[in-house]
Formats: C-alpha cells, structure tokens, sequence
C-alpha cells in the first residue's frame, strides 16, 4: 500500500497503526474496494495481541434469521422470545459488512468465504484466489492464489482447525485451505479431464496435501465420499460409494500424511477421541453433508453436534501454546433457507449460537478474539404484525383494539391466513392460482415450506449486509460498515501476522 493510500485511509477514520496493518496483511492487492465504507474516528490502536482466533460463519444467516433465532431460542426456553439474548449477541463490538462479490451483487458462498479467510475480494465460485482468472478455467488461474489465514498461521506455528456441519470440501471450509477456479471441483470426478490435465488439484485432494504445519490439525464435517474411490464402500452406508475416479483413498492418504492422524466417522469414535493426547483428527461424518440438527439423533450411527465438534477442536488445539486457528461454520443454516425451509434454518441457527456460547466460555477475551458473522443473507422476512410472543414458526395472529391477541389468526387483503416468516425467491413460491390459505395447514410442522413470490427449485441469496459481532484483542475494530475482506485484516491484526502475500 503506497504511503499516499495509507493517509487516505487514516483520514477515513482509521489509526495509523490500523492502516500499516491492512499494507502488512496484503491489502495492497485490493484495488477493487475500498478498506472500509466507514469506521469510526475513535478505532483504538492494537495494542493487545491475540493468541488465538475463532471465526464462526452463520452461512446464510442474515439480520431476518438473527432476529427469528433470537426468538426462537427464547421460545424453546419457555419465554415469549422477543427481549432473548443470544450468546454473540452480548460482544461489545458489532459492524454490518457488505458481502457483494466482485461480479456479483449477490454474491455466492465461495467468493464470500475467500474474502473472508484470504482477505480479498474476488468472483463467484472461486475459492482462495483473485478476480484475474476466469470461472473453471486452471490455465488462467495460475498464479491467483491468495494465501489463506490458515496457511499464514500455520507457517507461524499455530495449530489451525475447521469445524463445518457442512462437506469438509464445500465452499466456505475449503477456501481455509484451497485455491481452485471453481467452486465444484470438490473430488477428481467432479472436474473436467482437460483441467485436471492442466494441473489443477480437486479440493479433497487439496485438504490432504496442505503442507503448512503438516496440514490442518483437526477437522470435522462431512464429505466423506469426495475422499473414497468410487470402488470402496461407504463405512456407514454401504450401498454407497466414494467419488473418486482416480482410485485413491484419500482418508489413507491424510492417515500417512499425518504420521497416523486419528481418523473419525460416528459418535462412537468421536467421543472416543482424547483430546489431551490427539495431535491430528479428520472427523468425517457423512458422505455428504451432515444431517440437520433435527434428524441427527435418528442417525443409526449418530453424529456430533456443532456445539460438540467445537468443544473437542478447542480442547485440543489449546494444547499448543502458540495458539490456534479456528473456523467453526453453520453450514446448513443456508441449505435450509435453500429450501425455503424456515423450520431447519432456524434450528441450525440456535445450534449455531450454542456453539458460539461454548466457545465463549471455553476462552478468554484477553487473548482469543472471537468473530461471528456470515458470508451473505437470504431471501427471508419476518413481517406481518404479529402478537408479542406469537409462536416463530405460526400464523400471524394480530392485537385488537385494546391491544390483547386476537381470537384467530389474522388475514391478508386475499382473506386468507399467513405466516410471520417468509421468502421472497424459494420453492415455496406461490403460483398463478389464488393462493392456499394456511388456516387448515400446521406451519410449525418441521417439513414445511413457507410462501414466497418467486419460484426457484433453489432458493436465492439475499444481498443485504450481514452482521458482525466480535470480542477479544482487536475486536473494537468490527465497528461501522464495513467491506468484508476486512475481517481478514482484523484477525491478521490481531495475531500479529505480517507476511506478504502473493497478488
């Protein structure tokens, strides 16, 4: 960053000792926006240093699903929901940060997640790189990686960890330790032949050959299949099949690659895991994603939690006394309101919370910073005017006149009843015939799909901003609006870390 860039930054409401961070962290390479849209004139030098950091990613989990989650979570607790607290919700520093992509104005998970941990902004669907390339093109993506917040704390001596309800390959954990043109390129067989001739690597595959700190220390989600030859059974079902097509097991593969990392894939062998002695754990829990908070108890074999799987990877990467890495993300949150699925999303998202909870309890705000966010929104409202303490999931029931609930659900301008929560672009979308009324439909049922206006087999992201919360050494600089690579920044900040990486 030239010193003329910095001034502008400083006179933008940034310390100078802020301002040389962003040059130090490799802002110099984002000319296509700003540092941030707006900070306040008060932002604190960073004197304090972090040992550890903890990014948590709500993916899909906008400002609407913070506030039904709140009341979600308060109505689970016996209470009418509204004036409940959620655990990130008592961080002392919060922003609202602008999630576009740089093609984009709504953006996808893959740019979102690589502004995050690599700190730039950059297209749809790539992972871990800049805007030069072109989408599913290896040749024009040489020479576009970005290193990663877990390469560069790794290199520094941290232990790193990731902890996803998601595939351990899908868009958000794998931009922590992958550079790919495209988002999809999760096994060998999910990529052309002409690209894989061209050099570029899978992502699976990407996992299992992360060199720094001989690879990422603990790992949990699911996946499992992307790391299976397509002629080996799935351990858990086994009329499956793994996906690779260049008959390698990559499970085998990360066990030599990590002196005999411990390799988990149920409750059993989770908990069997002790985390004062483990050194390398690759917990893979599903051929794809993980179940949903709700069916994960139905599992034959069961599952860990979120809440679970965090606890575990901080107990084990405290043991070393650099500090640690850590990305926990809520992964179905946003294949919930997908769906337009209302039900799951929110019962994700209390989970979610939990584990942010845990993680605030486990950790002290004077050496961990903790940074809650999420990497877009959706298309979900709550709206109408419902009674104070109306069940989340229920049809609006309004007051009457003298302020009391109403006797009955209320009706829209078509005489029909509706739900408090709803999507604009889901497949729950209304169609040219008269809308169905809901009087006679249970909307509390967890199957349920709420209304929405535009028909979509998958729902769309929303563009808003996302919210921020953060506490621990450089949390005062989460404040304002602002853009989202800067996240990377204040947790490059907070650790200390000052290399320089490759445009």
């Amino acid at each position: 960053m030239s010193l003329d860039r910095v001034q502008k930054v400083v006179r933008r409401g940034l310390t100078v000792a802020f301002a040389m961070t962003l040059a130090a962290c490799g802002a110099a390479q984002r000319e296509e926006a700003q540092p941030v849209a707006f900070a306040s004139p008060n932002i604190p030098e960073n004197a304090a240093r972090a040992k550890n950091v903890i990014l948590f990613v709500g993916d899909g989990m906008g400002v609407s699903t913070v506030t039904a989650m709140r009341i979600l979570a308060g109505q689970m607790a016996g209470k009418s929901g509204e004036d409940h607290v959620l655990p990130f919700e008592t961080f002392e520093n919060t922003a609202l940060i602008k999630t576009y992509n740089t093609n984009q104005q709504v953006p996808d998970s893959a740019g979102t997640a690589t502004s995050l941990l690599n700190g730039i902004k950059t297209k749809a669907g790539f992972i871990g790189m800049g805007p030069t390339a072109f989408r599913g093109d290896c040749q024009s993506s040489k020479g576009a990686d970005i290193r990663t917040l877990l390469e560069m704390a790794a290199e520094a001596g941290l232990s790193t960890g990731i902890v996803t309800t998601a595939r351990l390959t899908h868009a958000t954990p794998a931009a922590a330790y992958a550079h790919s043109p495209e988002r999809g390129w999760e096994a060998d067989s999910d990529m052309p032949d002409t690209e894989r001739a061209a050099g570029c690597r899978d992502i699976a595959r990407q996992f299992v050959e992360f060199a720094p700190g001989g690879g990422v220390d603990v790992a949990f989600g699911g996946g499992r299949a992307n790391f299976l030859p397509a002629s080996a059974a799935d351990p858990e079902h086994a009329a499956l099949r793994g996906k690779r097509a260049d008959g390698r097991d990559l499970v085998e593969a990360w066990r030599k690659a990590s002196s005999g990392g411990l390799f988990v894939w149920d409750t059993r062998t989770f908990d069997a895991i002790d985390p004062g002695a483990a050194s390398k754990v690759l917990g893979l829990f599903e051929p794809g994603h993980m179940q949903f908070e709700v069916e994960r108890n139905k599992d034959a074999t069961g599952e860990p939690s979120l809440t679970d799987m965090t606890r575990k990877a901080v107990q084990i990467l405290s043991r070393n006394k650099k500090g640690y890495v850590l990305l926990v993300e809520g992964g179905r949150i946003d294949h919930a309101h997908h769906a337009g699925n209302a039900f799951r999303a929110l019962t994700e998202g209390v989970e979610f919370a939990r584990a942010v909870g845990l993680a605030n309890d486990m950790t002290s705000s004077e050496d961990t910073l903790i940074v809650v966010t999420a990497d877009h929104s959706h298309t979900f409202a709550i709206a109408g005017y419902p009674t104070r303490g109306n069940p989340i999931f229920g049809k609006v029931v309004g007051n009457d006149e003298r302020g009391e609930p109403m006797n009955g659900p209320d009706k829209a301008d078509d005489g029909k009843t509706y739900t408090t929560l709803g999507y604009y672009a889901t497949p729950g979308a209304v169609d040219d015939t008269p809308r169905q009324d809901l009087m006679q439909i249970d909307t509390t049922h967890p199957d349920y799909l709420q209304q929405s206006a535009v028909f979509r087999r998958s729902g769309a992201h929303g563009g808003e901003d996302v919210p921020a919360y953060a506490r621990g050494p450089n949390a005062d600089a989460v404040r304002g609006v602002m853009e989202q690579h800067v996240l990377f920044d204040v947790m490059c900040d907070a650790l200390g870390l000052r290399a320089e990486r490759a445009p």
